[in-house]
């Protein structure tokens, strides 16, 4: 299965339709689609003496954030009906909260709030912290008020073929940048230094939610699982041949669907970025649609993209994004924090090299 985040859905004229989960993905942090292939390999149980028994076999799938879902696992008797609602809830809990295509959404309702503290939820908390850290490491390189960059350079839901001249650059610069958002845990509070300052999380909140869904099926019991939104995904135990979760990664060529590699994985998460879908030419020249928050324009270093193994998939989400915008240079920092990455880099022949670290390596199905 192949996830690739197409053009966001424009908004429906009706509030109420089923539409309304799909309005999430604004193309606005410099994530790119996700072009994780889930490589589930499934042979007949030919042995009775099997870890993983295939006999409680489910799958369930479903429309959510802007694109797709899908959980399945082995082992166990669950309820379906009650565990897809379970998933949902979470979901839409997700939804309610972090949207930006939704106005009444606890992150829309943050950004029309004055330049004053405001109380967020324990769930808009979390994701908030955990990008802020990210931030701070990477030096700003992923930043989740870059958005009026993004939409500045003709990747946003109003396209353009202009680039934006170098006043209006410095204008959208003054109102980007992590460190205009004040954090208070104690208070359960964020503070934004500006009224125009916006947030926008679509570069971690899918992530987050695949996190949450992996809650629910440890508390359902579930041992052998892998769940996944929009290509994110996490995985626990063994698949149906009572071996590692095979996850393999698309070769990154504008209109290619073939394997690049895959991985092997039991208990984590993988996450992809990429903009080899997502660019524009301009003058004949390519611009990616991955802008750097530092300096406000399109990286050139040219990272076709980047897969990131974490522990969990809101890390993992995040680290793809801010690695697209690092390129190879960012790789010693992931490593000290021990994160397996992959970047394939374009070349000028139009060959691909990559960067692998060795905790990368060590997970190939074909090492």
């Amino acid at each position: 299965m192949t996830s690739e985040a197409s053009q966001p859905p424009q908004p429906e004229s009706d509030p109420d339709s089923g539409l309304g989960l799909r309005r999430f993905i604004l193309p606005a942090i410099f994530v790119a689609a996700l072009f994780t292939t889930l490589w589930l390999r499934d042979v007949p149980n030919t042995s009775s003496s099997d870890a993983v028994s295939k006999t409680h076999a489910w799958s369930l799938s479903g429309d959510a954030l802007g694109t797709t879902w899908s959980a399945k696992g082995l082992g166990g008797t669950p309820n379906t009906v009650e565990l897809r609602q379970a998933l949902e809830r979470v979901l839409d809990g997700v939804d309610a909260s972090m949207s930006t295509w939704r106005k009444d959404s606890e992150l829309s309702r943050l950004n029309r709030s004055g330049a004053t503290p405001v109380s967020v939820s324990e769930e808009l908390l979390s994701v908030l912290t955990a990008a802020e850290r990210v931030s701070i490491a990477t030096n700003g390189a992923f930043d989740v008020t870059v958005g009026p960059l993004v939409a500045a350079w003709g990747f946003g839901a109003n396209k353009t073929d202009v680039p934006p001249d170098a006043g209006a650059l410095t204008r959208l610069r003054a109102r980007v940048g992590y460190e205009l958002l004040s954090i208070d845990a104690a208070k359960s509070t964020v503070t934004r230094a500006r009224e125009d300052v916006s947030i926008d999380l679509s570069a971690i909140a899918k992530g987050y939610a695949v996190d949450r869904m992996g809650e629910v099926l440890q508390a359902a019991g579930l041992k052998h699982w892998m769940v996944e939104v929009g290509g994110e995904v996490l995985v626990s135990g063994l698949n149906a041949e009572s071996q590692p979760w095979k996850l393999g990664i698309e070769e990154p060529t504008a209109d290619g669907r073939s394997v690049a590699l895959a991985v092997e994985l039991t208990d984590g998460a993988l996450a992809t970025s990429g903009d080899y879908r997502q660019f524009r030419l301009v003058d004949g020249k390519m611009v990616s649609h991955t802008i750097d928050p530092r300096t406000g324009a399109p990286v050139s270093h040219g990272p076709a993209s980047v897969s990131v193994i974490a522990d969990d998939c809101m890390a993992a989400d995040a680290w793809a994004t801010a690695l697209m915008v690092l390129g190879p240079e960012g790789l010693p920092l992931a490593t000290d924090l021990g994160l397996g990455v992959l970047i394939l880099e374009r070349q000028t022949d139009k060959s691909v090299k990559q960067y692998m670290n060795a905790a990368f390596r060590a997970r190939l199905l074909d090492k």
